[in-house]
């Protein structure tokens, strides 16, 4: 059972949200079993889990369902906005999911092609292993799947921005992804268009972000000492 106490000290301030379930999920977690919501193959394109139904599922799935419908009063799936299937992951108790980062790297957003061209550019690298990347660069927020990756990488060769050579030509089981003249030039200008847009946005975020604390001034820099 939930520390009542607890819950309504989170609830006096929005942030206070994810410290509470941190430290009830440190409490929760001895002896549950691994969730199959993490589980990436279980995922679509869009990192988002293939059967939008939420099962019940013993362990921290159900902890984190539980304390969510404390705080709000309502199961994620059942939200008027949370319910929406960009959430659909905490539905199934996926606390790490992050669906603002999801909804940048989905298929169609433009973030995901150049952001993957950019490690190819970086060096050669193989699918897995950009997957691997791209969970470790978003701490874990997002989780790619061979459904969003590889179909991407086999649009970049075909438009000749990279080239892949199997590790093992009999085996086949690996292949290899460099950069192409044509996939540098080609990524040089789409950073040239996005870069600008990705510091609009994170620009935008931070006004959101200071607009809800409401211990701001919408315009008060968060540097500004407080007047005596």
């Amino acid at each position: 059972m939930y520390d009542h106490e607890f819950r309504r000290k989170a609830r006096e301030e929005f942030r206070d949200f994810w410290c509470a379930w941190r430290e009830q999920r440190h409490a929760f977690k001895h002896g549950f079993k691994h969730s199959p919501a993490d589980n990436p193959d279980l995922k679509d394109q869009d990192g988002m889990p293939d059967n939008p139904d939420f099962q019940n599922h013993e362990g921290p799935a159900d902890a984190w369902r539980e304390f969510f419908h404390n705080f709000m009063g309502s199961w994620p799936e059942k939200h008027w906005i949370f319910g929406g299937r960009r959430f659909s992951p905490w539905w199934q108790g996926m606390d790490s999911f992050n669906p603002l980062v999801a909804s940048l790297l989905s298929k169609g957003g433009g973030l995901l092609p150049m952001y993957i061209l950019h490690l190819i550019s970086q060096k050669p690298r193989y699918g897995n292993e950009i997957m691997e990347i791209l969970a470790e660069d978003t701490g874990g927020q997002w989780m790619s799947n061979p459904g969003a990756v590889y179909p991407l990488l086999a649009l970049l060769e075909r438009q000749g921005f990279i080239e892949g050579k199997w590790e093992d030509p009999q085996k086949r089981s690996i292949r290899i992804y460099s950069i192409t003249k044509t996939g540098e030039e080609e990524l040089t200008k789409i950073k040239a268009v996005m870069a600008p847009k990705i510091a609009e946005t994170i620009k935008v975020l931070q006004g959101f972000i200071q607009g809800f604390d409401s211990s701001k001034k919408p315009n008060e820099d968060a540097s500004t000492p407080p007047p005596k």
